[in-house]
């Protein structure tokens, strides 16, 4: 009796499991199936990353054409400083000096120049008459002549001394704050070479820019007006935004080009505007840049690779569907995808516009909700049973198994 039950429960599970075989392989033929997606809206966007340094958005370096003593600074960090406002004064001893002597100079020569005029005047009025030789009268016009050109030099030089002595007064060129004091009080200063810099100050700090190095297989896709995002180290969970205002073609670091190059990367300066109400963004702070190059909100679009689906009609005919004009071709600007009609596969010619990772845009061709076939890929595994709870009571077990359980014993 006990037999005959254990040869019926042996039966019962060969026809369940004989059953589960037939409907679940048969639909999926070796583990495949048909992978589907539906035409949907959605918005999709390109980006371009890039690192950049917040600065002002103008920027004045304020420095002395003379040299000499650092005397009064009137300026410091962070002040707020108006156009024509008195910043700094150098040491005017020497300046006043030079100027007192070039005064000397050129009232000497004028006293010269008005001797030399006057006698040149009496000598050519004698050498129409005849009254004095040739040499004379030549003597007297060069005497003139150098003393007008002594008296005209003397007249530039005081022009330059007065300059100089005005430059020893240092004012702010614009309205704006102190941002930088590269001097102090009693520092002497040359202005051999070059113009020393005394103050920088920034125009506006509610108005920044980053400039930001983008890379060269990037810089294609920038152009200005495109929208921008991004962060600061200084404040890691706000995000900023701003636009791209200016693609410059020549470098910041040499006069002739924009571009950086380095032994194996170019890179372009992208100028971005940004608004800083709140002061947030100080200069020189490192921001890390995102520049959207496509945004596009409320398009149809599906999946790319449904655009690469070639049916594979004896395939798909193993798991129940129909392709039909499966010999059709696309013509040129058209691509093809298939429409998934129950269980009829049927081609359709669509336009394509905008692509963005994984998706692509469709401007025309299919309509909102139509289902396309994408790809066919591997049916999920069934999860093993483990052999201890899963493992029908009446089935025989694995060799050596009774061997483990008495060992275990």
């Amino acid at each position: 009796m006990n037999k005959k039950k254990l040869i019926i429960g042996i039966v019962g599970v060969l026809v369940v499991a004989g059953g589960i075989w037939f409907f679940t392989g048969k639909s999926s033929k070796g583990g495949i199936r048909l992978e589907t997606a539906k035409v949907g809206r959605s918005s999709i966007s390109n980006t371009v990353t890039a690192t950049g340094t917040v600065e002002p958005v103008t920027e004045v370096e304020v420095g002395t054409q003379v040299s000499g003593i650092i005397d009064k600074l009137y300026a410091d960090y962070n002040d707020v400083v108006k156009a024509g406002q008195l910043i700094a004064e150098m040491d005017k001893v020497n300046l006043k000096a030079e100027l007192a002597s070039a005064q000397a100079q050129l009232a000497s020569s004028k006293c010269e120049y008005e001797y030399q005029q006057k006698n040149y005047a009496r000598n050519k009025v004698l050498y129409e008459k005849k009254l004095i030789s040739d040499s004379d009268y030549e003597t007297a016009t060069y005497n003139y002549e150098k003393a007008k050109a002594a008296y005209e030099q003397n007249q530039a030089s005081m022009v330059k001394v007065n300059r100089n002595l005005e430059y020893a007064t240092i004012t702010s060129p614009i309205d704006g704050v102190v941002i930088n004091r590269a001097v102090e009080e009693g520092q002497t200063v040359a202005a051999g070479f070059e113009t020393p810099t005394l103050f920088t100050i920034a125009a506006d700090l509610t108005k920044m820019q980053v400039i930001a190095d983008v890379d060269e297989a990037d810089i294609g896709n920038v152009e200005n007006g495109q929208r921008v995002s991004f962060t600061v180290d200084a404040y890691p969970n706000d995000v900023f935004e701003g636009t791209v205002t200016q693609i410059r073609l020549g470098d910041s670091e040499s006069s002739s080009s924009a571009s950086t190059s380095t032994s194996t990367v170019v890179t372009y300066e992208v100028v971005i505007s940004a608004e800083n109400p709140d002061l947030k963004l100080k200069p020189r702070l490192t921001a890390n840049v995102t520049i959207f190059t496509l945004e596009r909100d409320n398009v149809l679009t599906v999946p790319t690779k449904s655009l690469r689906f070639v049916p594979d009609a004896e395939m798909l005919a193993q798991l129940g569907y129909v392709v039909s004009d499966a010999n059709m071709e696309a013509p040129t600007g058209k691509r093809m995808v298939w429409i998934k009609n129950g269980q009829e596969l049927k081609p359709k010619l669509v336009t394509v516009g905008s692509t963005s990772g994984n998706m692509i845009e469709i401007t025309d061709g299919l309509n909102e909700g139509e289902e396309l076939a994408v790809d066919l890929e591997a049916a999920s595994a069934a999860p093993t049973a483990s052999a201890e709870t899963e493992r029908s009571p009446f089935m025989p077990g694995p060799p050596g198994s009774n061997k483990n359980k008495k060992s275990a014993k």
